[in-house]
């Protein structure tokens, strides 16, 4: 179990995906993302392991579900600064975590 005060501190927050490119020198299928967070957090990249259900076209302008303050990994040559949230289906690939509706980029989970 954790505390409240802990859950606090993990910033999870809306943003829109503007960029997606490949990531062929990744171990596992993946894309490279840009997302927005808003003037507060900004655009910050990551890596995502979602190629099963997701294609550039799908992504792009999607609303997803990320922890911004997790300090940057490496992952090969580029640089992940937030991690998007997924949950695997039953057949182990992953689903973005995302809104019903549309909010303002940076919005945090409450």
């Amino acid at each position: 179990m954790i505390s409240w005060e802990d859950f606090e501190n993990v910033e999870l927050r809306i943003g829109t995906i503007i960029e997606v490119n490949e990531f062929p020198e990744a171990r596992r299928p993946a894309y490279k993302l840009k997302v927005d967070f808003g003037p507060e957090v900004g655009v910050r990249k990551s890596s995502a392991q979602i190629t099963d259900l997701y294609n550039p076209e799908l992504l792009l302008g999607k609303q997803v579900l990320a922890v911004t303050n997790f300090p940057p990994k490496q992952i090969g040559k580029f640089m992940s600064e937030c991690l998007v949230t997924g949950i695997k289906n039953d057949e182990g690939a992953i689903t973005l975590v995302s809104t019903d509706h549309k909010v303002s980029n940076g919005q945090r989970l409450i």
